[in-house]
């Protein structure tokens, strides 16, 4: 049996989810639809209410496996390769549960994507992220740079190919903090354990809150949020959490 390129383990209501196609956790086409397909049943689990997104060894994820290129002479290749590109961020951007970042070294290109995709992000001392599509002749990924980086900075890596080590992305405030890599995975999953105590129906909303407010201006964005706000105050979950905090005990929340 061939050894699957992602791996899925869950625990405590949290699902970590490994990168793991040897040596440099280069994405083909096989293992981007493995990442859609298991971030699509992250969404569908009721078990699950939080995620951690990591590589396997000592590199997140290279990028794009150069291998795996479309066929021009085939009609359609490029345009089914493009498609299941831009649906494996899409995967992870709109999973309906949170989706935490451990970058556990090189987050490359499409494999910086994945980062870039998630809600949250932390990063080993030996992280380094880049989009190096430029040097192979090729241009990629200015969206993906766009939702972290700023104009300048955007542009610099984009034309370039230049890294930001992990210490470089803290200091512009795109993860939260800077890890050994011995660390990295306790304390990403122990956020992740935390965020899944919340009630399951409050973080769903909250997500969808927090990637409308990217997109949207802020008045409509807000009007919606304060839609959820009176939906969730109805809800079974809302009316424990309430009481949990007066009786200064720890909410039974049953997800509805």
């Amino acid at each position: 049996m061939t050894e699957k390129s992602v791996l899925l383990e869950i625990q405590d209501h949290v699902a970590l989810v490994t990168l793991n196609r040897p040596p440099v956790n280069a994405l083909n086409r096989a293992m981007r639809r493995e990442i859609v397909a298991i971030f699509d049943e992250i969404s569908a689990r009721d078990d699950i209410r939080c995620a951690v997104l990591t590589g396997q060894g000592s590199i997140f994820c290279a990028g794009a496996d150069l291998k795996d290129r479309p066929d021009a002479d085939i009609h359609g290749d490029f345009l089914e390769h493009n498609r299941i590109t831009r649906e494996t961020g899409n995967a992870i951007r709109e999973c309906a549960k949170p989706v935490i970042a451990a970058i556990n070294g090189a987050a490359l290109g499409a494999g910086f994507g994945l980062a870039a995709a998630c809600d949250i992000l932390y990063a080993s001392e030996n992280a380094t992220v880049g989009m190096p599509e430029i040097n192979v002749g090729l241009a990629g990924g200015a969206s993906m740079l766009k939702t972290v980086f700023g104009r300048s900075t955007l542009r610099r890596m984009f034309f370039t190919g230049q890294r930001l080590t992990a210490h470089e992305l803290l200091q512009r405030n795109v993860i939260e903090q800077v890890l050994p890599e011995q660390e990295l995975l306790p304390v990403t999953m122990a956020l992740a354990r935390e965020i899944a105590s919340k009630a399951p129906m409050a973080i769903a909303f909250a997500k969808r809150a927090a990637n409308m407010v990217d997109v949207m201006p802020q008045r409509d964005a807000y009007r919606f949020e304060q839609e959820f706000t009176m939906a969730l105050s109805r809800t079974e979950d809302a009316r424990e959490a309430r009481m949990a905090f007066l009786e200064k005990r720890a909410p039974q929340f049953k997800g509805r």
